[in-house]
């Protein structure tokens, strides 16, 4: 179990808030609505792309790095080359002499199975709207990170 909801949670329906799938599943449906859905890796956080891991030395990045740290982009000191800039890289492990740094969601690679009820239903804020989402954070992944890490 990656994580269990001990309360509703609210979505913005047609935003960033959700899943491609779950979207497709939830489409039409009104209150009361209840499913079970299976998503393929590709569905939910992607395949793990082995080409998005690299190792730094640790002695050129921040003196204080440690398991779980999560930077947007390499972190200052990195030298890696080809490595995508745009992206969130978890320090997956710290060595003496290097750093490991994945640039992948920590759930790539897996496959999720989710149970969904239609509780609830609203018009979205203005503010929502323009946002395209309702603010909070859909999933929450625990991995050992330090406790103001943020999986995006």
């Amino acid at each position: 179990m990656i994580d269990e909801l001990a309360e509703p949670m609210e979505f913005f329906y047609g935003g960033d808030d959700l899943f491609a799938r779950v979207e497709q599943e939830l489409a039409g449906q009104e209150i009361g609505f209840e499913a079970s859905l299976a998503l393929q890796p590709e569905e939910a956080f992607g395949d793990y792309h082995s080409n998005l891991v690299c190792f730094e030395s640790r002695a050129s990045l921040p003196e204080n790095i440690s398991e779980g740290m999560q930077f947007e982009g390499l972190p200052e000191g990195a030298t890696s080359e080809g490595m995508p800039a745009d992206i969130v890289y978890t320090v997956t492990e710290v060595y003496p002499e290097h750093v490991v740094l994945d640039g992948n969601h920590p759930l790539a690679g897996i496959g999720l199975r989710m149970h969904l009820k239609v509780r609830d239903v609203r018009e979205a804020t203005e503010e929502e709207v323009q946002a395209g989402s309702v603010g909070e954070a859909v999933f929450s992944v625990v991995n050992g990170a330090p406790p103001d890490a943020q999986i995006h």
